[in-house]
């Protein structure tokens, strides 16, 4: 028996020391996750052949996915039927399109169930279509009801596919990409051990241990086995952390979150045309500049700072300034640092994240969520159709409308979870485009 308490001991000991013990580890713990939970070895589950109405998908799919497509085995664990923000998951189950059916995942990327969200709405006499499938990036799952884009063919800007655009185009599911203690990255070499991703995580230790990627992004020269043709990755994954509770309301306070750099460069892996000088107006400098070079000037800058919401100018805490409807890069890759900043505050006014300054950058995620929102081109607030966020009541006080082709056919309650949970008094009455944000005084 003593024997036996020792060796009890020793093993605990063993796996505190791995970092196990008092500590939940993901699924895909920065890198590749176990085989068996994506892949069916032998065309089976629980010892039966998989048919549908199985736990996973409706049957063995290609690579032997528990899926019919690579979508569809990611699905398998991140959609769910939640009625409130839950964990990893990033698609609603049962959103159908012009109903009040609503999609409730309020992670930083976005919930993909906003592309079924098709409405109709009038405004100036005319009814008007809001397609969910320009709400974002149109994923292909078969066995979820996400298909391929109804309209574009290739990337806006480049030239990748739509008809094979899955979350392996943006995410490598084996996870091989490791970022080093000198912030350099590679597919092989030291182990992964942790995430890369949360402020939680354990940094990497140099000569001993590497992180896995932010949210496990391929990097340079990633392309899916399954995707023939020349589409290899020219950026590396992007320098950036989250709080390890991201799948929330904010409501009363923001996610943390902070973006160090190289989110554009990476968005640039497909869309590389949006960031050259010209894109679609055919004319040099018709384009919003965003990437490590589209620092803000003190106007801009000044402008983020002090704005509260529509009208208000006022703002006496410029740390409390930040907002995640409209993030901003802080222009550096010091992931110390990043943590520092990703942290949940417990109110608007006592957050712990940068203020805007010169050195921070525009990037693609200032303004678009990189999976899908309630709005047209994946943008984070209400920006085509209407010039406006909010309404006002008889009182004068903020609502969201769903009268007036304000909310583009949304309920008052679709609208509030479109912009994470945030009441219609935090944007104030009759709130213009949130572009305000950094253009108020433009």
């Amino acid at each position: 028996m003593k024997g036996m308490k020792i060796g009890l001991v020793v093993l605990v000991a063993m796996l505190m020391a791995m970092g196990v013990a008092g500590q939940a580890q993901a699924f895909h713990s920065g890198g590749v996750a176990e085989c068996e939970g994506c892949h069916s070895m032998h065309n089976s589950f629980e010892g039966s052949p998989n048919v549908i109405g199985r736990t996973f998908g409706q049957g063995t799919g290609s690579y032997l996915l528990k899926a019919n497509d690579q979508s569809g085995a990611c699905l398998n664990c991140h959609n769910a039927a939640d009625t409130v923000p839950s964990s990893y998951h990033i698609s609603t189950n049962g959103i159908v399109a012009y109903d009040s059916s609503t999609p409730v995942e309020m992670t930083p990327g976005g919930d993909f169930a906003w592309l079924k969200k098709t409405m109709t709405f009038v405004t100036r006499g005319n009814t008007t279509t809001n397609d969910g499938a320009r709400h974002g990036h149109n994923i292909i799952a078969a066995d979820f009801g996400y298909v391929v884009d109804d309209a574009l063919t290739v990337a806006p800007g480049g030239t990748y596919p739509a008809a094979n655009l899955a979350c392996s185009s943006c995410h490598d599911p084996h996870g091989r990409y490791r970022r080093f203690a000198d912030g350099s990255y590679a597919t092989t070499g030291l182990p992964i051990f942790n995430s890369g991703s949360y402020n939680s995580s354990v940094p990497p230790t140099a000569g001993v241990s590497a992180v896995g990627a932010y949210r496990i992004l391929g990097g340079l020269g990633y392309q899916p086995k399954s995707l023939a043709g020349s589409f290899a990755f020219a950026s590396a994954p992007p320098a950036a952390v989250v709080a390890s509770t991201y799948n929330r309301s904010e409501a009363a306070a923001q996610t943390g979150i902070a973006y160090g750099a190289d989110m554009s460069e990476w968005c640039s892996n497909c869309h590389t045309g949006m960031h050259q000088t010209g894109y679609i107006s055919g004319q040099a400098g018709l384009r919003h500049p965003a990437g490590n070079g589209a620092t803000l000037t003190s106007d801009i800058a000044g402008n983020y700072n002090a704005y509260v919401k529509s009208g208000i100018m006022t703002n006496a805490n410029a740390a409390a300034a930040f907002s995640t409807l409209a993030p901003f890069e802080e222009g550096q890759r010091d992931f110390a640092q990043l943590k520092l900043h990703a942290v949940t505050s417990t109110s608007y006014t006592n957050q712990n994240m940068v203020a805007a300054s010169t050195n921070a950058q525009v990037a693609c995620i200032s303004c678009h969520r990189a999976h899908a929102t309630a709005f047209a081109s994946a943008i984070r607030w209400n920006y085509a159709g209407n010039e406006f966020m909010t309404a006002a009541d008889s009182t004068n006080a903020a609502i969201y409308d769903s009268v007036n082709g304000k909310g583009t056919g949304y309920s008052q309650a679709q609208q509030q979870n479109a912009y994470y949970g945030r009441p219609a008094t935090v944007f104030g009455p009759n709130a213009h485009s949130y572009c305000n944000k950094c253009h108020a005084k433009d």
